[in-house]
């Protein structure tokens, strides 16, 4: 074994990323194991498997579910293959919602743009994600009172990073309780343990309930609906199998241990009369279960498996020792965020921006956030969960194929906001269009693991059909003699007119590299360079820029002239930073579009958690590395990352100023702050093609001790 790992670390000593003893993985993923030890409702946990995933209060179960969710942050049983629709009784098409817009070629389109028209609300709610069921702990209290959080004793919580791990330990009348939760890797299956005299007194049970889906007037983080209990059935059968049904999806749950219904989509789970414990797994399934993993163990030892294997095989990053106070928090929101990113971001649908945790948008996947929620991935050892995500993009081709045919355009057009089906969701959605090169950008990221025949035949129409549609969605403009993106158009900093956008500058660079991409897969092909391709490339209207600063957008250059301007996304900076330098970006533009930016954005209005980890991979492509460091860890709008790793958006919250002391986040959680991290750290230390030195996104002050192992560069 001691041969084995100097193997190791002469090997990863010669890739430049590594110091002479290999990082200790234990130690590093556990001494950030969160630990709760309040009723804390920003700090709910999780166990899950990429596509299935349950949050736990601090009773280990959703107890207070209510209360998490009116305040904090929602404890949900959520997965990626529940999904319901109404009844279209309308007959509604997108054609129903849909707008004129004039092209840049003076052609009139209609794009399904009007989301206020009874069309387009109802196509933006289905379908939508749906809730599996809630499990709470049930307390018979001596006196007969209702169960609060103000009940709960001395509690200690901790999830154990590196087994999955969640131990819930509390008081109850003084009665210690200890509860374990677990989930399956391979399927979607909780364990749970709990342990106490209350449980041998017949007076500590679970309870499993169903409701009728989420409140629908609410788009982000809604509660639960409890309403109509006629709409939907929750059927038991032989004491241990539910069938469920709600709007006609069926989806089934089977219990290791009896059930009895005590009400209306109600089921009791108890111990054997005099048991020291209740122990039972549920397993939640799409098809009906046959044959269930009834064994509690058996899934803690597989969840300690996974995990141990997850962590020990993928890459690394070690502060350990660093003088800069900084690097304990910048290690901790690594471990953080990778496990949370693995838990929730890994489905049969690629993820909403909420993940596993709570409901946003309906549901639905945003396809502009695909690089941002899988691109680290690739970057951190973790290929398998990034092409999961692409094996849906590559299912729903023929249906990307035909929203580019409706659009008069070639190859496979992705939709922006969509369910299960690949069908657009009406609003400005139809005119983003920075998530079409996404498909390509990432297939890149796993050939250049995986530089092999296997690779390129796997993805080569993902690649081939996507850059098909970028050469056509640009316009040939005669009289200045250059290929111009849009109208219409609603560029990533979402506040432009979207009927008379042209020319946003990080879609412009966007379409270039990746084009320029696709070509490379031709020729590692064998095949010849695409005409159309290399003609728009050439052609392309260059980056726009007024004052010699790099601007948002090329049909209205006013972002440093108007502060309205300076809010929302500075995507300006992503030509140089998410995109490697190339032909067509100029360091000296670049840089003094940095420094304005740094300078004169406008913080307070509205930023999400995306924009500072795209900062900083620009401040380290410049060789600015205490900058990066810097807006990384800023403690500003939307950047602070709770004790669980979560990151809100704070900006989002609801407010009344006549009520100062009762608001709610919009969106609870935003999984795109964890993925952008976690690519701003692995390009940070890393590097990235042509990078000089080790670490070159870390200050070389004398003050940070790195130790890095398995991390890939970017392009």
């Amino acid at each position: 074994m001691k041969s084995f790992f100097a193997f190791v670390v002469l090997l990863l000593a010669g890739s430049g990323v590594a110091s002479a003893q290999p990082i200790d993985r234990e130690a590093l993923v556990k001494r950030h194991n969160p630990i709760v030890r309040k009723v804390d409702v920003d700090s709910p946990l999780t166990v899950g498997n990429g596509g299935f995933a349950f949050g736990v209060d601090i009773t280990g179960l959703q107890t207070f579910a209510d209360h998490y969710q009116r305040w904090g942050i929602p404890t949900e049983t959520l997965s990626r293959w529940a999904w319901v629709t109404d009844e279209n009784t309308h007959g509604y098409t997108l054609a129903d919602a849909g707008k004129d817009f004039t092209l840049a070629d003076d052609r009139v389109m209609s794009f399904p743009t009007r989301s206020s028209v009874p069309a387009g609300d109802w196509l933006r709610k289905n379908p939508r994600n749906h809730p599996l069921g809630q499990l709470a702990l049930e307390w018979k209290k001596d006196d007969g009172s209702a169960f609060t959080p103000e009940d709960i004793q001395s509690p200690e919580q901790t999830l154990d990073l590196w087994t999955g791990l969640i131990k819930s330990r509390f008081k109850l009348g003084g009665v210690p309780v200890v509860i374990i939760t677990a989930c399956a890797s391979d399927t979607d299956t909780l364990a749970v343990r709990i342990e106490s005299e209350l449980v041998t007194q017949g007076k500590l049970s679970a309870r499993l309930t169903f409701p009728r889906g989420h409140n629908l007037s609410v788009k982000n983080t809604p509660n639960l609906d409890w309403s109509s209990p006629e709409s939907h059935t929750s059927s038991l059968h032989d004491q241990t199998r539910i069938d469920r049904e709600i709007l006609g999806t069926h989806y089934y749950v089977a219990s290791s241990r009896p059930l009895t219904e005590t009400a209306p989509h109600t089921f009791s789970i108890k111990a054997d009369a005099r048991a020291s414990a209740l122990e039972f797994t549920l397993q939640f399934s799409p098809q009906p279960i046959t044959a269930h993993a009834s064994d509690a163990e058996k899934v803690r030892n597989a969840s300690k498996n996974y995990w141990e294997k997850f962590w020990r095989e993928s890459a690394a990053v070690d502060f350990n020792g660093s003088a800069d106070p900084r690097a304990n928090d910048l290690e901790k929101r690594i471990i953080l965020s990778r496990y949370l990113m693995a838990v929730q971001m890994a489905g049969d649908v690629p993820p909403q921006e909420s993940g596993l945790t709570c409901s946003t948008w309906y549901g639905k996947h945003h396809s502009e956030m695909i690089w941002w929620h899988t691109a680290h991935f690739a970057l951190w050892g973790n290929d398998a969960l990034l092409e999961k995500n692409l094996a849906w993009f590559q299912s729903q081709l023929p249906a990307a194929r035909e929203l580019a045919k409706s659009r008069g355009l070639k190859g496979a057009r992705w939709a922006k906001m969509t369910g299960p089906d690949m069908r657009e969701s009406p609003g400005g959605n139809p005119l983003i269009v920075w998530n079409q090169p996404h498909m390509i950008y990432l297939a890149e990221l796993l050939y250049r693991n995986q530089p092999n025949a296997a690779t390129l035949a796997k993805y080569r129409e993902l690649v081939f059909e996507t850059a098909d549609c970028l050469a056509t969605m640009v316009h040939f403009d005669a009289k200045s003699g250059t290929y111009v993106l849009g109208p219409p158009l609603w560029i990533a900093q979402e506040i432009y007119d979207q009927a008379t956008s042209q020319n946003p500058s990080f879609e412009l660079a966007y379409w270039r590299w990746t084009l320029g991409v696709a070509q490379q897969w031709r020729e590692r092909l064998g095949l010849p360079r695409d005409e159309k391709w290399d003609h728009v490339i050439t052609h392309l209207a260059p980056i726009p820029q007024k004052d010699g600063k790099y601007v948002a957008l090329g049909s209205n250059p006013d972002t440093f002239d108007n502060i309205d301007s300076r809010h929302d996304h500075p995507t300006m900076l992503a030509p140089l930073g998410v995109l490697p330098e190339a032909p067509g970006v100029d360091r000296a533009t670049m840089e003094r579009t940095l420094d304005a930016v740094l300078k004169t954005w406008d913080w307070e209005t509205k930023i999400w958690g995306w924009d500072y980890p795209m900062i900083a991979m620009t401040a380290a492509r410049l060789n600015r590395p205490e900058v990066a460091v810097e807006i990384l860890l800023r403690n500003g709008p939307n950047n602070l990352y709770l004790p669980n790793g979560h990151c809100p958006q704070r900006s989002d919250e609801k407010f009344d100023p006549k009520k100062p002391h009762d608001r709610k986040r919009e969106i609870a959680v935003y999984l795109p702050a964890n993925g952008s991290f976690l690519a701003a750290v692995a390009l940070m230390v890393g590097g990235w093609d042509g990078a000089e030195g080790k670490f070159p996104g870390i200050p070389k002050d004398g003050k940070w001790k790195v130790r890095a192992e398995g991390l890939k560069p970017m392009p």
